[in-house]
């Protein structure tokens, strides 16, 4: 760091939301973020009240030759919302969500996360695809692609973005769209933090029911491969309104189920149908027959609700470490693989899970958006997660070695909000036929590469 307490100072004067050092009341509590596994420590914690503070913090990173770290609602497990000794720019402070429901968009600022984003959008009937735990971040999801229970009948997140305000690196505050600055906005939807500090984001909206069918149907691990054989040949026929997931785990001590299931190997169907909840529980009857269940919790629910669900096994705070493949299909020996490592899990809380997408997902070419990945039928998360640090070898070796295992069965590529920050050597298959044309954008807007504490793309 080039810069001393006289500059911090002049910065600190000049600035509507708060500095924070390491001399600060409340600098702990900033640098905190969704993974315990994360401990970094800033110079400089610049918590942004607007866009002008945005300007400010970068142009004070660029001209003292600070590292830059850009954080929005710091849920990312790799981290890179954070860095060691330089300056962080944090945007979650700007969390306002408006909605224009006549035109149907809504636009979210950086710092919002996805329960501030469903809050608003629901309120009038509308919602665009986002993920699965209300406490991710709006930035951070959309400029890695973006996908949830909505995907297969809307698209990506991507798809649904129509404009971005953006600060480069120069500190100008520029307006991205298909007219404006296209190239930029291609870049965005899906080349992750590399080009500027997305401050706002724009997205088309969709009407949506309010209250929509959706839950959970629970079998034993032992009937798995049954299960998941059943469940290949129902996703392939499923209408674009449904999504089911599929989830392997121990049974958590969910009211629905016996207290002798608690804690034992299950493998969780878990399905939303976006349509009318008469047709959807038609199409969902043969999900009851694949075996015997040990529960199930299905029902009409408020869709902001179920997107809430899934928030108790996701709380901040716990070690994680993840690792993804995509797949086009889903083979035997993959199912043989899964109930291997399923079985062996190293803490209560690791989970295996697949996100079937496909549907709206695949329209798109791949050269579309900077996400390029149109094939993929299904996401699988391989999720470590424990709590005690002493556990950290034994839960990492267990998913890096289902990762290794599973390998053989996947497609080519990556998703960039499922790679944990030890997998730089899987950023060009991240970005895969687009890391090119990715970097001549880098070097037009960024060409110091001072975006770079991300899935970096260097300058052509």
């Amino acid at each position: 760091m080039t810069t001393g307490t006289t500059g911090i100072e002049s910065l600190r004067k000049r600035f509507q939301g708060k500095i924070l050092t390491p001399s600060d009341v409340g600098y702990d509590d900033a640098r905190a973020i969704w993974n315990a596994m994360v401990d970094k420590h800033p110079a400089i914690i610049a918590r942004c009240a607007g866009v002008q503070d945005v300007v400010r913090a970068v142009n004070f990173a660029r001209d003292n030759g600070l590292v830059l770290a850009v954080r929005g609602a710091g849920h990312h497990v790799a981290g890179n919302s954070l860095c060691d000794d330089g300056l962080v720019v944090d945007l979650s402070g700007m969390r306002a969500v408006t909605v224009d429901a006549g035109a149907r968009r809504a636009v979210a600022e950086a710092g919002a996360t996805l329960a501030d984003f469903d809050a608003a959008t629901l309120a009038h009937g509308l919602a665009t695809p986002v993920g699965i735990n209300s406490t991710t971040g709006i930035a951070g999801l959309t400029l890695g692609g973006g996908f949830g229970w909505l995907s297969r009948k809307y698209g990506m997140t991507v798809d649904n973005l129509e404009s971005a305000e953006v600060v480069t690196a120069k500190g100008e505050v520029v307006h991205a769209d298909a007219r404006d600055h296209a190239d930029l906005f291609w870049a965005l939807r899906g080349g992750s933090g590399n080009f500027g500090v997305v401050t706002k984001f724009e997205f088309r909206l969709h009407e949506i029911r309010p209250n929509l069918l959706s839950g959970l149907i629970v079998y034993p691990l032992a009937e798995a491969k049954s299960v998941l054989k059943q469940y290949r040949d129902f996703a392939a026929r499923a209408p674009e309104e449904l999504s089911v997931w599929t989830v392997l785990r121990q049974a958590p001590p969910l009211p629905f189920l016996p207290a002798d299931a608690h804690g034992t190997g299950v493998i969780i169907l878990a399905l939303l149908y976006a349509g009318d909840p008469a047709k959807g529980e038609e199409l969902i009857t043969p999900l009851r027959t694949f075996g015997t269940p040990v529960g199930e919790h299905v029902g009409v629910q408020p869709f902001v609700a179920w997107q809430q669900a899934f928030d108790p096994l996701l709380t901040p705070g716990a070690r994680n470490y993840w690792k993804s493949h995509n797949f086009t299909s889903l083979a035997d020996g993959l199912f043989d693989v899964m109930i291997e490592y399923a079985g062996r899990l190293p803490s209560p809380q690791c989970e295996i899970f697949i996100a079937a997408i496909g549907g709206a997902t695949k329209r798109p070419a791949p050269s579309a958006t900077a996400y390029p990945h149109r094939a993929a039928e299904f996401v699988m998360n391989v999720h470590g997660r424990w709590t005690d640090p002493a556990d950290d070898d034994r839960c990492i070796a267990w998913s890096r070695e289902y990762f290794k295992a599973s390998a053989p069965f996947a497609s080519q590529g990556a998703y960039l909000n499922f790679m944990t920050a030890d997998e730089v050597d899987r950023v060009r298959a991240a970005y895969g036929p687009n890391y090119d044309r990715l970097a001549q954008v880098k070097r037009k807007y960024d060409p110091e590469n001072l975006f770079h504490t991300n899935w970096n793309v260097k300058p052509a």
